[in-house]
């Protein structure tokens, strides 16, 4: 990997990229609300069955469809990865802050690079033709910027984690040692995520999160909220 490519993709990874996720807790406020998630154990937990049954098998599996298709210059491609991902994502939650933060980065991706693959996938979502998901966005990026896909799924992993790690610091009193080795213990699921990712094609997406996807729901209607699910 060249240098050039090497700085690219971490900045990438960086949360200072100011796409929204801070802002997000795709349901973890909820479940701290009920009294599901009162430690970091619990915490740990709860993130491996996001990497494990959604990340995995579905973020990921359309973070790959749209890098390889990124890397043929097939827009089309990418906006099949984007649909099946919507379609299959049962939280209207967890579309709209998709949709928010892969808009965002978007818009800062165009800001800083030439790209009229960008440009012709960016005029599909404001037609509508495509929704713009933050792991369909990430993977045409990397693709387009010759990114290695497997970085690539590990940035998206490691950015999903540290942001709901940042909210269960202010949720749950999470220290930032903690906070590190929660991380640091999730290294192996992170990898195992994005190996279960490699096998799958668009047709075998399976997420699976019933509870999540309960919680969630209830989320939307709670009379107060500090984050967005």
């Amino acid at each position: 990997m060249s240098e050039q490519v090497s700085l690219e993709t971490f900045r990438l990874a960086d949360s200072f990229l100011p796409v929204g996720t801070n802002s997000l807790s795709y349901g973890l406020e909820q479940f701290v609300a009920d009294d599901r998630v009162e430690s970091v154990a619990d915490l740990r937990a709860l993130l491996e069955t996001y990497l494990r049954n959604q990340v995995g098998p579905a973020d990921l599996v359309a973070l790959r469809a749209a890098h390889a298709a990124a890397f043929e210059d097939d827009v089309s491609g990418i906006r099949d990865a984007d649909r099946r991902l919507e379609s299959i994502t049962l939280s209207a939650e967890f579309r709209t802050s998709a949709e928010r933060s892969g808009a965002r980065l978007l818009s800062v991706q165009r800001e800083l690079r030439a790209s009229p693959l960008l440009d012709r996938y960016a005029d599909r979502v404001d037609d509508g033709d495509a929704a713009g998901n933050y792991a369909v966005v990430l993977g045409a990026i990397a693709g387009d910027a010759d990114i290695d896909v497997d970085d690539t799924c590990a940035v998206c992993c490691h950015g999903f984690v540290t942001g709901l790690l940042g909210a269960a610091q202010r949720l749950l009193s999470v220290g930032h040692t903690d906070a590190q080795r929660v991380l640091d213990d999730l290294r192996p699921t992170m990898r195992e995520a994005v190996d279960d990712s490699a096998a799958r094609t668009l047709d075998e997406m399976t997420p699976f999160t019933p509870l999540i996807d309960v919680l969630s729901a209830e989320h939307e209607r709670a009379d107060r909220r500090l984050f967005m699910s």
